[in-house]
Parts: C-alpha cells; structure tokens; sequence
C-alpha cells in the first residue's frame, strides 16, 4: 500500500519533490556512500567552481572518481554553490578529473542536481556552451566505465555535461528535462504560470524517461521521498553502484565504448 501511494504522485508533484531544500544533496551522497574522500579544486585555467564537488574515494574498496554538482543544504551554501549552477569552469574541472581517472584506470561516478548550467554573462564569455560541449564529446570516448545519476534536478545541458554515462540513473522522484517547466511555458506559450502543464507534456519523470529508454534504470526511494529517510536512500544507491561497476569493470575497453556509443545513437532513434 506504501508504494502504490508513492506512485500516485503526479508530474508536477514530482517536480516539487525532486526541488525539495530537504532533499539529500551530492554532498551528502558522497559522504555517506564512500570512505575516504579527497577532493580535488579548480580547471587549471580559472578558478575552482563550488557548484561541482569533485575527487577520489572508495566504493567497497574500488578506487573511483565521483564527481557531483551539489546545492545547498540552507541559503549561506546555496549562494557559495550558485544554487548547484555550474560555471564553465566547474565543468573544466569535472573533465580534468574524469581525464585523470581514465589515466589511473578508476571507474567514475557523476552525481547530477541541477536546474541548468549557470547563464550569466561572465560564465558566457568563459565559454559556457563550449565546455559543455566538450564534456560531451570528451565522455564518449573516456576508457573506463561511467555511471551517472540524477539525484534530483537533471535541467538541460547542464546535466547533460555529466551524463553521457555507461549507465545513467534515476532517482523515483528525480526529474530530467531540457529545461525547467518554467522555461518551458514562458519559450512556449508566453507564460511561466503554466509550469505545471508544462511539466506534463515534456514528459520529465524518471518513469517517463525509463519508458523511452533515456536512462537505464529508476532507483526506488522511500516512502515519501529520498529526504524521508536519506540514509536508506544512500545505503539503496549504493548497492546500486556496487552492483554496476561489477557489471563494468570486466566489459572489454572496445566494448565498453561501442556500447556507450550505440545507447546514445539509439536514444535518438527512440526519439
């Protein structure tokens, strides 16, 4: 009976819960999936971005890289991580780390919660849609296995930076879309009050997107959301990542990069 009202919640519902200040963040993931975290700071070129938490930890004594785009847990964080918006920067940075696991043969896991990519006029002169962009060319032909997980807000390119994935999770109540619904209504219909009808035709819900074969699994949370109880949501996610990095690391290199291209190609015929 739980679980048949879990899934009666609607779209819009959804939304609210995958925005909720309570729910648990990157931060929290990363703190209570992994033993020993160190993380690593800045592009090498700029400046580090506080929106994406990045380093190197043990997963079940698995040497990985994790990287997360992580909000904040009260307004004074929120504003030092810009609300979990990533500077081209941050997404520099998450390069130079999945570059670095590639060379130390570690397996990486991206956290994403995010309503976009930052779009203020300095992160565009720092070449917001470029970085961007070459994170997603740079991840197709990274040669060690890749998992991605929205944990919460998966919002356009900014998320997508971090989920060109061997695998690409979702959370029940995540959502992944293009652009907020917000965004949606006001580009659409010359309205932003209609975010709630917008959220039901893009079709932005972790079932919805399992449905057309976007992401490869949807991760149960409990009862009433992973803020609920966010220590059995973090003990679900990673037995989750344990079982998946299995699955991975004994894929040939070849393999492993066909198939990460073929699921991508195919998602556009799914399309």
């Amino acid at each position: 009976m739980a679980r048949e009202l879990i899934n009666t919640l609607n779209t819009w519902e959804k939304v609210k819960t995958a925005r909720l200040n309570e729910r648990p963040t990157g931060k929290f993931y990363i703190n209570n999936i992994f033993d020993d975290f160190i993380e690593f700071h800045g592009d090498r070129n700029f400046r580090d971005d506080k929106a994406i938490v990045g380093g190197i930890a043990s997963l079940d004594g698995v040497s990985v890289t994790v990287i997360a785009i992580v909000k904040g847990e009260n307004t004074k964080e929120n504003i030092m991580r810009n609300f979990g918006m990533p500077h081209p920067e941050g997404y520099r940075k998450a390069l130079r780390l999945m570059k670095q696991a590639e060379k130390f043969n570690r397996p990486i896991i991206c956290l994403v919660d995010t309503p976009g990519a930052f779009c203020g006029v300095g992160a565009e002169e720092r070449g917001q849609g470029q970085a961007i962009a070459q994170n997603l060319v740079e991840m197709m032909g990274i040669k060690v296995p890749i998992i991605s997980v929205i944990i919460g807000e998966g919002g356009s390119g900014g998320a997508l930076a971090l989920a060109v994935g061997d695998k690409v999770l979702m959370l029940e109540h995540s959502i992944y879309s293009v652009l907020t619904p917000e965004g949606f209504a006001a580009i659409l219909w010359k309205d932003s009050s209609r975010a709630k009808e917008a959220a039901e035709v893009m079709k932005l819900t972790a079932q919805n997107l399992k449905d057309f074969k976007v992401i490869d699994k949807v991760i149960k949370e409990p009862f009433g959301g992973a803020h609920k109880n966010p220590q059995r949501m973090a003990l679900t996610l990673k037995k989750e990542l344990m079982l998946i990095i299995g699955e991975l690391k004994v894929k040939e290199i070849n393999d492993l990069l066909n198939d990460r291209y073929n699921k991508f190609r195919s998602i556009q015929c799914n399309l």
